[in-house]
């Protein structure tokens, strides 16, 4: 009998096998037994979000001492990796240096916080970093600037460039321009900017700085018996229904925006990890793959940037409510045909972006269509071969390709 020795390539060290007399079966390792830091060894792009329970002091003002530790963590994780920083704080510094207590119910006066505390926080980052011999960048970025596909490619490239020079770039929202009360053009927390931001450059990890260790199955401030969660590998229902919906009084987020963060970031192919700010050094930690938060894993399949930023930049211009069957087609990776169209809304014009959702209004995916608006309510319900004789013209067999849907 012919013996023979099998000799794996490294990156196989994680998976076990067994030779029987039909061949190999492989099958992985148990996720509690994952190693971090061969996990995480080799990042090269972060995103670092610190939102302002960690740079706040109870009153609002700015933590200048934590902030310091903060920038000297970022400034050592520069030296290996390009990094980015998304940061909160604003409003908080604007708080400070007014010497308000609460948060003001305006929008206005939220807004003309953020404006006054953005020059203070800013002025603060340069200084600290310039200690450390690193150079920063300011970008005070909306929602649109990540809807308009122009826009998002110039923000990309400008990024990129500024990474390639090893400068970090200080990333918040132009709240004092957006503001909460307009409609469509906030991005809304800074934990999804963070995720927008982690998808726009492709990073290979997004680490979320909060006031919490991490996820727990419930709200430890609650329940005494919560389980803290190290690793998500698939993020379900249950993941989804153990985040809070609860925030600090001078942020906006709680830990249901970092899931959602976690969701978006996970899709592109981004590892992410919710840690606890108190300690900057956390960010090294994390980055390092020690044991510190809650790992969200990357997804197996990441979906190409293109249809990244039609799952989550691209704006809505009407949608469409499709039956169960395109539903189920679309999941399989299907187009979506005209026949598996019940419902039209709004206006829309061929080549514009749509939302598609079930019969109950759940957004499925987002795509662009092949029809506009009028054309589409007079084709639903038919099957392919009928819409030239509908229409006169026909000019695809699919209302919208699959290579131009993103699901969501």
């Amino acid at each position: 009998m012919m013996k023979f020795k099998l000799i794996l390539p490294t990156s196989y060290k994680n998976i076990k096998f067994k030779i029987s007399r039909f061949g190999y079966n492989f099958q992985k390792f148990r996720s509690d037994t994952m190693d971090r830091k061969e996990l995480l060894g080799g990042v090269k792009r972060i995103v670092v979000k610190v939102g302002t329970s960690t740079l706040a002091n109870a009153d609002g003002s700015l933590n200048e001492d934590k902030i310091k530790q903060i920038v000297a963590n970022l400034s050592e994780l520069n030296e290996n990796a390009e990094v980015v920083f998304v940061t909160s704080g604003a409003v908080g510094a604007g708080m400070g240096q007014m010497k308000l207590a609460h948060k003001p119910k305006s929008i206005v006066e939220k807004q003309a916080l953020a404006a006054i505390g953005q020059v203070s926080l800013i002025h603060l980052y340069q200084i600290l970093f310039w200690a450390h011999g690193k150079t920063i960048a300011q970008l005070l970025l909306t929602k649109d600037d990540f809807s308009d596909r122009r826009r998002y490619l110039n923000m990309r490239s400008v990024l990129r460039s500024l990474l390639a020079k090893k400068i970090i770039p200080v990333i918040n929202e132009n709240d004092p321009v957006v503001g909460e009360g307009i409609r469509g053009v906030k991005v809304g927390d800074n934990d999804t900017l963070s995720a927008l931001v982690a998808g726009l450059i492709e990073a290979d990890l997004l680490v979320i700085l909060t006031d919490i260790d991490g996820l727990y199955d419930k709200n430890p401030s609650v329940f005494a018996d919560a389980k803290f969660i190290n690793l998500v590998e698939n993020l379900d229902d249950s993941i989804r229904a153990a985040a809070g919906a609860e925030g600090s009084k001078f942020g906006t987020g709680g830990m249901r925006t970092k899931i959602t963060a976690a969701e978006m970031a996970t899709k592109n192919g981004t590892h992410l990890i919710i840690a606890n700010g108190a300690d900057p050094r956390n960010i090294v930690r994390a980055a390092q793959g020690y044991e510190v938060g809650t790992l969200f894993l990357a997804g197996k399949n990441r979906i190409n940037s293109r249809k990244y930023w039609l799952a989550y930049s691209a704006a809505d211009n009407g949608s469409v409510a499709i039956d169960a069957g395109a539903a189920k087609a679309l999941k399989e990776g299907k187009s979506l045909l005209a026949v598996g169209i019940r419902e039209v809304a709004g206006e829309f014009e061929r080549g514009e972006t749509l939302a598609i959702k079930d019969a109950s209004g759940r957004a499925l995916a987002r795509g662009i269509t092949n029809y506009s608006s009028a054309e589409l309510a007079l084709i639903k319900g038919r099957k392919s071969e009928e819409i030239e004789a509908v229409l006169g013209y026909k000019y695809e067999d699919e209302a919208l390709h699959i290579d131009n849907i993103a699901l969501i």
